[in-house]
């Protein structure tokens, strides 16, 4: 039996649309969907268990994989099985779940997992900016206790036009790559980076991917309203007390007010907040403890969090002292590493970045392998957050999505600022050493210092700072909080990230928890937040004004030369055993890639020591030398024969030539030795090709004048040669 199915399609415009089907596959799911664009097909689904888990928090799991047969293709590697997820994959996973993540309730805490597969790849279409359109459209089929449908669209700006869902060729003409998520009235999330835009225009960005998604919402509405909704599931909902949750907000909020204000270093105010909390906590007996089983830490984190609000509404004062749009203490330093190829460290507040950089060619580029894309990057930036930063003892597995995402957004603030003709792959790794907010943004900034530590003519500074918003929808009154500090960061209705140069914004990640924000508060933010960066990028100048003019002593120089590609068997040598003894000899790497549009070897040569990369230079000048014809060539005579002298080219050793001893001078010559010898050094023309011989001709003789009265021997004729072969007799003949 043919199952029922139920379909809505969105029109993207200029031709394009995208159909959310559901009722065919995976009906054991909770919630299952189909979302297609051209030949691009992603499946969700989603589950969730019935039964609470024993932890107060929603073990949510959004889970994103590309098939390799989605492009008809095998997975790289020994075994032939798609294994841990790529960087992209858990890119795309971070974006849907920090849109989906808020909008569950705070009391639900059962095991939900959603998953998204790419089932049919498309190369017009990216399918991560349909991944939280697929994720919303399950949910909306399911019972789950969830606030409202969102969807997620990537934009692209061409030639002044914005595009939803470019494709990757346009992404590559666009000047901003940006996804939003957002439900019908609120914009959520926002990640994205740019060319320097300005804030008013990374604003009508938003706004009209947020028109784009209210369409994708109310297309979901439909598919759930044909389909038939469900009623929400029922749940064990947590236990609440209006009045443990007065009283201990009345102990509690006074007292967590005066802390706050004092202005204090993190230690010592989070020493007087446990303070505080433990007295609450004693103030109760222990039967009351066990009866109320987690309210009263519940009800004291709302009464804590409600003051430092207020605080900062009310007065302009922040936990550690600081006006809303002053910027931590900040001191810098370059070439703090001995052995690295640049280094810098970044301190900002109790945030402490170290980064370094590692200079390379293009054997050391970070090979993409997806089924949605593959390529390489040769510029790329890897985070490191250790549990020391925090001072905290936890264990190490691997790195975690955070860091992969942190890393991302600092990666994408500073790619587009390294120029097109730098002959290097480059590699930053940013420690972070300590971190009390906004480790990525310093990340960004340590960056910056240590690529112009280590001589990459980057072409502007890029500096980053982490912003917060506070609101208060009754009065109307907000606050936007520069350089936020880690305690700031769950308090307030708004988090994001800007990076950029002096003259616009290269990245941004932003999560929106207040509903409704404004676009005026929204540029408002971002302006101030352009004032921070413009205070960061100051500081960073004052370290270090520009980038270095060459790269360090000990730093691998990078020289870049082509060769024809029928020159490159003879640079590698049989089995490698030329590229291999050349490498070894000058101790440099040589890497050889064929451009097959030019038709040329791309050959870079890296090296410690300038003489070796020269040596590898006169090396493919001499395999590659070829003289013209009617000019004159230095050469050296290397071998003595009876018929004349084999001599190497001074310009291109190794390439050797007969001067025949004809060409040695005007006059007969008996002994090559009469004329020259070993070691000898003069001038020679290069004659060309002998057509009769098919050996390359050069001449002394052709240099020096003619003697007097010499005069030249006809050319001997055939018949003088023996007559005409072709008529000779046969050698039976002749014998006849």
């Amino acid at each position: 039996m043919i199952p029922k199915t139920f379909k809505e399609v969105i029109d993207l415009g200029d031709g394009r649309e995208i159909s959310i089907e559901t009722g065919k596959l995976a009906k054991q799911a909770h919630g299952s969907v189909v979302v297609r664009s051209g030949n691009c097909m992603l499946l969700c689904t989603v589950v969730s268990n019935y039964k609470q888990s024993d932890v107060d928090f929603l073990p949510l799991t959004v889970d994103y994989r590309e098939k390799f047969a989605a492009s008809g293709r095998y997975p790289g590697g020994f075994f032939k099985r798609e294994a841990r997820p790529s960087d992209g994959e858990i890119l795309t996973m971070r974006l849907v779940d920090r849109v989906l993540r808020p909008l569950f309730p705070k009391d639900y805490h059962a095991e939900t997992q959603v998953m998204i597969q790419l089932m049919s790849h498309d190369d017009d279409v990216m399918p991560d900016a349909m991944a939280g359109l697929a994720a919303s459209a399950a949910i909306q089929l399911s019972d789950f206790p969830f606030e409202c449908a969102i969807s997620e669209v990537r934009v692209g700006r061409v030639d002044g036009e914005f595009i939803i869902n470019p494709t990757r060729a346009q992404l590559e003409e666009s000047d901003l790559d940006m996804v939003i998520g957002a439900s019908e009235d609120s914009v959520m999330m926002v990640e994205g980076e740019m060319k320097e835009i300005s804030e008013e225009e990374m604003a009508d960005a938003i706004k009209f991917a947020h028109e784009a998604i209210k369409k994708q919402v109310a297309a979901q509405h439909r598919l759930a309203d044909a389909f038939g909704r469900k009623e929400v599931r029922e749940y064990e909902t947590a236990r609440e007390d209006e009045e443990l949750e007065k009283k201990i907000h009345d102990m509690a909020y006074d007292k967590v007010y005066a802390v706050a204000k004092a202005g204090s270093a993190k230690h010592e105010r989070s020493a007087a907040f446990s303070e505080i909390k433990e007295d609450i906590v004693n103030s109760f007996s222990e039967e009351e403890q066990e009866e109320y089983n987690g309210l009263i830490s519940k009800y004291y984190a709302k009464a804590e969090k409600a003051a430092i609000r207020d605080l900062t509404l009310n007065e302009g004062v922040r936990l550690d002292g600081r006006k809303t749009d002053e910027i931590r203490p900040i001191w810098c330093e370059v070439d703090y590493l001995p052995s690295t190829h640049g280094s810098s460290i970044f301190t900002r507040g109790e945030t402490q970045a170290l980064a370094t950089v590692t200079l390379g060619t293009s054997r050391e580029a970070n090979q993409i392998d997806m089924p949605s894309f593959e390529g390489e990057e040769t510029f790329y930036l890897h985070y490191n957050f250790p549990p020391f930063s925090t001072g905290e003892a936890r264990p190490i597995r691997g790195t975690s999505r955070r860091e992969i995402g942190h890393g991302n957004l600092a990666q994408r603030a500073l790619k587009g600022m390294i120029p097109a003709d730098c002959p290097y792959t480059v590699r930053i790794v940013s420690e972070i050493l300590e971190s009390n907010g906004s480790s990525s943004m310093a990340t960004v900034c340590a960056g910056t210092m240590a690529l112009m530590d280590a001589g990459v003519q980057i072409k502007k500074p890029v500096s980053g700072i982490a912003m917060g918003l506070i609101t208060d929808t009754e009065s109307g009154k907000y606050a936007v909080l520069s350089d936020i500090l880690g305690d700031e960061d769950h308090l307030g209705d708004m988090d994001f990230k800007v990076t950029g140069t002096a003259d616009g914004i290269t990245a941004c990640q932003m999560d929106i928890k207040v509903k409704g924000l404004s676009y005026e508060i929204l540029v408002n933010a971002l302006k101030q937040a352009r004032g921070g960066r413009l205070h960061i990028l100051d500081k960073l100048n004052e370290t270090i004004a520009q980038p270095n003019d060459s790269v360090k002593a000990h730093a691998p120089k990078m020289v870049t030369t082509t060769i024809a590609n029928e020159y490159i068997g003879a640079l590698i040598g049989p089995g490698g055993k030329v590229i291999q003894e050349l490498q070894k000899a000058t101790k440099t790497t040589i890497v050889i890639n064929e451009d097959p549009v030019t038709e040329e070897g791309i050959v870079e040569i890296l090296g410690t020591d300038q003489a070796g990369i020269d040596a590898v230079l006169a090396k493919i000048d001499s395999i590659t030398f070829k003289p013209q014809v009617g000019s004159v060539y230095e050469v050296k005579v290397i071998k003595m024969l009876d018929f004349g002298a084999v001599v190497e080219y001074k310009e291109a050793p190794g390439n050797e030539v007969l001067l025949h001893v004809s060409e040695l001078a005007w006059e007969r010559t008996e002994n090559v030795s009469d004329v020259v010898n070993m070691g000898d050094e003069f001038d020679v023309k290069y004659m060309g090709t002998d057509p009769r011989t098919r050996k390359e001709k050069v001449s002394r003789k052709a240099l020096l004048p003619k003697p007097e009265g010499y005069k030249e021997r006809p050319p001997r004729s055939d018949r003088d040669r023996g007559g005409d072969r072709n008529k000779r007799p046969h050698s039976k003949q002749r014998r006849d």
